[in-house]
């Protein structure tokens, strides 16, 4: 799009202050090891990772403060951190499956570290040629990268500029926003003191289908997130009522006709009664229903959401081919003229050149590892370049995926899971199945395209951060390596050390996502799997194409818990009202309308119309900000072995009258002016 090929950064292409410094590098290696160790262990111990970027940033910030640290050195150590966390997502959702698998009696230190540095770097590589593809050529909201960047314009700011009453007035509901969001947060995740997801069943009566009488169910639920109602605002109505659709069809639709047609699991296992008991705060007649729906979901729904987001995905690609080509015709030419064409400072990546022959060259070590896995040259030969090849494929889908929703919410595991189904099919092909040894080769080759598909979503939201802060798109590239590198050897020793500790699988680290791999990869190799419906996901995504209705929005609606949907939705409905009443207020003058991007780093000059908008922005990326550090804060505390919940079961109405009024709040904040007249 024009207006962000011409973007006007925050710090502009022609003006140079301190980057890539050494402070700033060692600041973001030190965040990579410390933040990708807690998202391990918050990985293994709850079903869910954590994007470290406005963490990263926040925290980056603090260290470098004292050694005044300009915006784009903080930058730099945000994106460290960034690529730390991520790979921790890609090691946590696959490694942990060969212990699952009984490949492995414990974590193997140096297959560990090689396989996620190797799909790390891979991950960065491919982005520096999706880079302008995803970020500059398409209007993807990136909603985390839109925070990011006005956390960091609005707490360390433009040292070559005076300060000004709107600055200050923007930081206000910025700090607001994040206080809200992290007391909530804390009250929910960290004291238990109120419940975080709220869920309902609905009883209509029993049936008779098929010769056996079943009860008619319909289930809902939501998550009382701030942080979510902010994602659904600034990704718009458009996107969040699609993930809401989604979540219509799996939640709403077909798992109540599977309900119906062949019954409602019940949990047996003491863990499964407790996990019952935990949905409806220790009331086990409804809590086991509940239960029995997301034992639905995990077991059908999901898979219908990976068979619509592989096709849904390659779709994607096919539509962003002009794009792509554009951006490999420009590498070219760099190459050809040796990148002797001056770009501006801002538009400045890695050398092309350097970049496919290391991604060429990369191939001999994945083959090498390969080799060393299997003990089979030529099934290593061709894994090795489906590995290269699908990552790229895996890293513009899962990019894609979180400029849409961005990265906390984008279902990475969705396309580890796509990966491990192609790969588990190309080894049956080969004719290696129902053996924990095929299971093991299957797992470490899908894990290199994992951990790149993990990196490739976080490198793109920092480097839309950047590119709004005016960053120079190389020196960021650089500094994500250098994250990965450091944090690669380490994530081995803390998963072997967790292992060792709580035991992987165990109630104390139940693992939730390697499960899912360890079942694929069985499902496929065993002659287990559900295919049919991962081949309706697959009609669904055609069907979908053929209306016009975008693929990838509703394939993450049904792969998600509709307790992720449904507070996104209402923040994309917040949204959408909002916009009704500025324009009645206003009128329509899309022309002088100042984009997302300029409105969320913007200083000075600020229309009131657009006033609305960039309050709105700030208060929401406030509300991101302050969940996502509390999820770092949180998994310390439970790393540090400290007991500090107050409920087993904790009240369900309190956190949903608290996000009532926070969604009150991101209704009123912005539009305050027009109601105060």
């Amino acid at each position: 799009m024009s207006s962000r090929e011409n973007f006007n950064s925050f710090i502009p292409a022609k003006t140079i202050i301190p980057e890539l410094t050494i402070k700033a590098v060692l600041i973001g290696a030190l965040l990579a090891i410390v933040l990708g160790s807690a998202n391990a262990y918050f990985g293994l111990y709850a079903g869910m990772t954590i994007s470290a970027a406005i963490p990263g940033a926040v925290m980056a910030f603090a260290l470098l403060k004292p050694l005044k640290g300009t915006i784009l050195e903080v930058n730099i150590g945000m994106m460290g951190a960034a690529a730390g966390t991520a790979l921790a997502a890609g090691v946590i959702f696959t490694i942990p499956a060969m212990l699952l698998l009984e490949a492995w009696k414990d974590i193997h230190y140096l297959e560990t570290t090689i396989v996620a540095a190797l799909g790390g770097i891979l991950g960065v590589l491919w982005m520096v040629s999706l880079r302008r593809a995803l970020i500059i050529k398409t209007d993807l909201p990136f909603p985390e990268g839109v925070a990011v960047a006005a956390v960091l314009t609005t707490t360390v700011g433009d040292e070559t500029s005076n300060k000004n009453k709107d600055a200050s007035s923007s930081g206000i509901w910025l700090l607001l926003g994040s206080i809200i969001g992290a007391s909530l947060k804390f009250a929910q995740v960290g004291l238990h003191a109120i419940q975080g997801k709220i869920h309902g069943i609905f009883n209509f009566g029993k049936f008779n289908i098929g010769g056996g009488e079943n009860t008619g169910l319909f289930y809902g639920g939501i998550a009382t997130s701030p942080a979510l109602l902010g994602v659904g605002w600034i990704i718009g109505p458009r996107i969040a009522s699609y993930v809401f659709v989604g979540g219509l069809l799996g939640w709403v639709i077909i798992a109540p006709l599977i309900a119906l047609a062949v019954g409602i699991p019940i949990p047996i296992t003491p863990e499964q009664i407790s996990d019952a008991m935990g949905f409806t705060g220790g009331n086990f007649d409804s809590g086991k229903l509940i239960w029995g729906f997301y034992k639905i979901w995990e077991d059908y729904i999901r898979y219908i959401g990976v068979g619509a987001m592989v096709v849904g995905g390659l779709w994607t690609i096919f539509k962003l081919r002009h794009n792509l080509a554009d951006g490999i015709r420009e590498a070219i030419t760099g190459i050809k003229n040796g990148q002797s064409q001056a770009k501006k400072r801002t538009d400045q990546d890695l050398n092309f050149k350097y970049v496919f022959l290391t991604i060429g060259v990369l191939t001999i070590p994945v083959f090498l590892v390969y080799v060393w896995i299997s003990d089979n040259f030529v099934v290593s030969g061709i894994m090795a370049v489906f590995a290269i090849l699908f990552a790229f494929i895996a890293s513009a889908i899962a990019g894609y995926m979180a400029g849409l929703v961005g990265s906390s919410n984008n279902p990475t595991s969705g396309v580890t899971v796509s990966v491990l189904l192609l790969t588990s099919l190309i080894l049956l092909g080969f004719g290696m199945s129902g053996n924990v040894g095929a299971y093991g080769i299957a797992l470490l080759i899908a894990a290199v395209i994992a951990c790149c598909a993990a990196i490739s979503g976080d490198v793109l939201q920092s480097m839309t951060a950047g590119q709004m802060i005016g960053a120079t798109p190389y020196k960021q590239q650089l500094a994500e390596l250098v994250g990965i590198i450091a944090a690669a050897p380490v994530l081995a020793i803390v998963v072997s050390a967790l292992h060792k500790a709580y035991t992987i699988g165990s109630t104390n680290l139940p693992a939730p996502q390697a499960f899912l791999m360890s079942g694929v990869v069985r499902g496929v190799l065993g002659g287990e799997m559900v295919w049919p419906f991962v081949l309706a996901g697959m009609v669904l995504a055609f069907i979908l194409i053929l209306i016009n209705v975008p693929v990838l929005p509703v394939a993450i609606g049904i792969y998600l818990p509709f307790t992720l949907g449904t507070p996104i939705f209402c923040g994309g409905v917040i949204r959408y009202i909002t916009n009704k009443i500025v324009l009645k207020e206003f009128g329509s003058d899309k022309d002088e309308q100042a984009s997302e991007w300029e409105l969320a780093i913007k200083q000075t000059e600020v229309k009131p119309k657009d006033r609305i908008i960039r309050t709105g922005l700030l208060f929401t990326a406030g509300l991101i900000a302050g969940e996502a550090l509390t999820g770092v804060i949180v998994a310390f505390i439970i790393i540090a072995g400290l007991n500090i919940v107050m409920f087993e079961f904790p009240p369900i109405f309190p956190g949903l009258i608290l996000w009532l009024f926070i969604a009150l709040l991101i209704f009123y904040i912005p539009l305050r002016e027009i109601f105060n007249k």
